[in-house]
């Protein structure tokens, strides 16, 4: 078994483009995983601008304040791609280790064989297996880029969705004005799950 950082290195190179959103090789891989995201403890999802990582950041600390098991994932990373990915654990979460990075990275990389994806979205695929073989009381997922086309966005039935503040942000894949991305951001509404929109700019 390789470091994390052999596997991840791999991973930059199934793709050739950095970004390329959409939903279909992240659900292939993630049926021969075995669909674990169908697996997951109450989902909550969170898109927006400004305020996704905050807005986790508080929604775990009540969580776990009152005793219950959090998985969080997050993007990016300021050091360590470990970071991304915190196991619910008693008395509060931890960051993803090594050892069970590696063998998860493992996993994920004989099950893709290859196939062309992004970096992102094996690495979220990841992020849902490990997750599933983990008790939690919940998973707090953060949306990478967008929302309705971003890898994060297979969830069919999340206990609630959160739009953080939205503003021009990638124009070159969400589109030119704050309508148009708040579309894209829109797309992790799920009929029948609650949504909390953040107080925005008219």
């Amino acid at each position: 078994m390789l470091a994390p950082e052999a596997y991840l290195a791999r991973f930059e190179a199934l793709h050739p483009k950095k970004i390329d959103l959409t939903l279909g090789r992240t659900e292939c891989l993630l049926e021969k995983l075995g669909n674990p995201e169908r697996k997951l403890p109450p989902l909550i999802h969170v898109a927006g601008t400004n305020g996704k990582g905050s807005t986790i950041a508080f929604m775990r600390a009540i969580l776990e304040a009152s005793g219950a098991l959090v998985h969080v994932f997050t993007s990016p990373h300021l050091v360590r791609f470990n970071e991304r990915i915190r196991i619910g654990r008693p008395g509060g979460g931890q960051l993803v280790d090594d050892a069970e990075l590696s063998a998860a990275c493992e996993r994920v990389e004989a099950v893709n064989a290859d196939d062309p994806i992004t970096f992102f979205e094996i690495t979220t695929a990841l992020a849902y297996d490990l997750f599933h073989r983990h008790p939690a009381d919940f998973v707090l997922m953060e949306v990478g880029l967008g929302g309705r086309f971003d890898s994060t966005n297979v969830i069919r039935h999340p206990a609630a969705t959160v739009i953080t503040p939205v503003s021009i942000d990638h124009r070159e894949f969400l589109g030119d004005t704050v309508e148009k991305i708040a579309r894209e951001k829109a797309g992790i509404i799920k009929r029948g799950a609650p949504v909390i929109i953040a107080e925005q700019d008219q």
